[in-house]
């Protein structure tokens, strides 16, 4: 995907990005390649890949959900910054916060929100089963985001915790996520979640399968869970 491409197709899905966010686009990633040389952020490296399968599928959310509002979200596991950056150089009014394990990760981000003049951002180093027992965390979120990074199951423990009640959780998977959502509808019921809908669409380009999962939180979370760091991935929730 060309930068080119990458702009008129936001454009058809109402998204305009003024020369600017386009700029802090590029800035973001050369900055990915640059920091990449040091430590693995990401195995896509190639300028068009990275639109495509980096910006353009994190900004694929805003095509089910309307981000309009100042939410306050919190990206669980985001590595490089995906898919909240994206998202958050789209929609500035956004306050955006990010959870990670990797202490090194969090350093790439602080110095990308720097580079890109970002405010509204924070980046926590923590694990998120420990985080989501944080009283200054727990159900604070308007919206909690992840992307790639667990089964339903294991991530709707980590990530339902930190929603409010009557936010919203967004799950964005790839092909399989049908088969994830049966395996983790124990773990969303019992952690306060219900399945709004599941959007399927295909990645332009590359056309592979793309799954925006969205779950609304209607009732508090048992006080026990997240549990301890691990557990949710070895006795997940099924």
């Amino acid at each position: 995907m060309s930068k080119e491409q990458f702009q008129h197709m936001l454009e058809e899905k109402g998204i305009s990005l003024s020369p600017a966010q386009l700029e802090q686009f590029d800035q973001y990633f050369h900055t990915l390649v640059e920091w990449n040389e040091k430590m693995n952020l990401t195995a896509i490296t190639e300028e068009n890949e990275v639109y495509l399968k980096h910006f353009f599928d994190s900004i694929s959310a805003a095509f089910y959900f309307d981000f309009s509002k100042p939410f306050k979200i919190i990206d669980v596991g985001a590595g490089a910054g995906f898919p909240s950056i994206p998202l958050k150089i789209c929609f500035p009014h956004l306050h955006v916060s990010i959870v990670d394990s990797l202490n090194k990760r969090i350093g790439f981000l602080n110095h990308l929100a720097d580079t890109l003049n970002l405010d509204n951002v924070s980046f926590f180093h923590d694990r998120a089963e420990l985080f989501g027992k944080n009283k200054e965390h727990r159900e604070k979120y308007d919206i909690v985001m992840a992307r790639a990074v667990a089964r339903m199951p294991v991530l709707s423990e980590l990530c339902l915790p930190l929603v409010k009640v009557n936010g919203t959780f967004i799950a964005m998977k790839g092909a399989g996520a049908s088969d994830e959502l049966q395996e983790g509808k124990k773990a969303i019921s019992l952690l306060g979640g219900k399945l709004v809908k599941d959007e399927r669409f295909i990645l332009p380009i590359e056309e592979s399968e793309r799954h925006i999962i969205i779950v609304e939180k209607i009732k508090t979370t048992p006080n026990k869970y997240p549990r301890k760091p691990g557990t949710p991935n070895k006795q997940p929730l099924v």
